[in-house]
């Protein structure tokens, strides 16, 4: 099942960096590990790009991406659910492995 681009839509790029800025002004640095992740976290951290991401069942997303990938991972948001998610790279591009939650703790995860 293909979703299209009827994602893109309801959100855009300027909305989502809007988002990321708050959720790095908020992180907390406090430990050597969290500031590290922090660090790590903006130097992947590229401008939101349109990318269709992959889902179990053969669904389909266009999502937007906003880290380049960290070997085989990267993060993407998922415009119709609202939140972050940590994708593999696969052959067939992007692939939703059920990280959901904010960008951060998302990239930090692997």
């Amino acid at each position: 099942m293909n979703l299209g681009d009827r994602g893109l839509g309801v959100i855009g790029p300027e909305e989502i960096d809007a988002m990321l800025d708050r959720e790095i002004d908020a992180f907390d640095t406090s430990t050597p590990a969290d500031a590290g992740t922090l660090d790590a976290f903006r130097a992947a951290r590229r401008k939101p790009r349109p990318i269709t991401v992959n889902f179990s069942g053969g669904i389909t997303q266009k999502c937007w991406s906003v880290t380049r990938p960290n070997g085989d991972y990267r993060v993407v948001y998922l415009p119709l659910a609202g939140y972050f998610s940590l994708c593999v790279e696969s052959d067939f591009g992007p692939l939703d492995i059920g990280v959901h939650g904010p960008a951060i703790a998302c990239y930090g995860s692997v």
